[in-house]
């Protein structure tokens, strides 16, 4: 079994922002295959699927980006899931738009909601997808610009990397986490 979490803030307001696009990943796999969150738990939505003879979870955890991990550490309990059958997706200040990373570990970076992932999963060892939001270009606090919408010049970066992400996570439900890695990091 493997999951695929997308972190990002619940509610209307926050769609379409900056902090969301691990949520947009999540859509993006769910209308691709035609799936749907349809269980509610563990803080959490979730779909609990199969791709290619391997079950899948994709979750969209409802606690707010900064207690992402209050959904997934018993989510992860519940069904026995190890760290490594983990991709956790996010956006990134130093990536630009357009740019994803696939990592194995980390620290945090001063992404809280990866923070409270390592808190809850106790450990940094796990799986990560990142999706380039890229900094400010005008002086605005950080909070501010994650929780805005993309420019109009970005619509297109943003959109292309969300398929190429989704591309990156069903690619990686058939193959090693490390081979998906060298495919998508170039």
């Amino acid at each position: 079994m493997k999951c695929i979490v997308g972190l990002g803030n619940p509610g209307r307001r926050f769609e379409q922002t900056r902090h969301n696009v691990g949520f947009m990943v999540i859509d993006e796999l769910l209308k691709r295959n035609n799936w749907k969150l349809s269980n509610k738990k563990f803080s959490g939505k979730y779909a609990l699927e199969t791709y290619n003879h391997e079950k899948v979870i994709l979750l969209k955890p409802q606690t707010y980006m900064n207690l992402s991990g209050e959904s997934l550490g018993p989510l992860k309990d519940f069904y026995q899931m190890d760290d490594s059958d983990i991709v956790v997706i996010y956006d990134d200040l130093d990536l630009p738009p357009g740019k994803i990373r696939l990592r194995q570990k980390g620290g945090h970076g001063g992404h809280n909601g990866i923070k409270s992932m390592i808190h809850h999963l106790g450990t940094k060892e796990f799986n990560r997808l990142r999706i380039g939001i890229g900094r400010p270009q005008t002086p605005i606090p950080v909070p501010d610009y994650v929780l805005g919408k993309f420019a109009k010049e970005e619509q297109q970066l943003v959109s292309e990397s969300i398929e190429k992400a989704a591309d990156a996570c069903e690619s990686w439900l058939d193959k090693p986490f490390q081979e998906v890695m060298n495919d998508y990091n170039q």
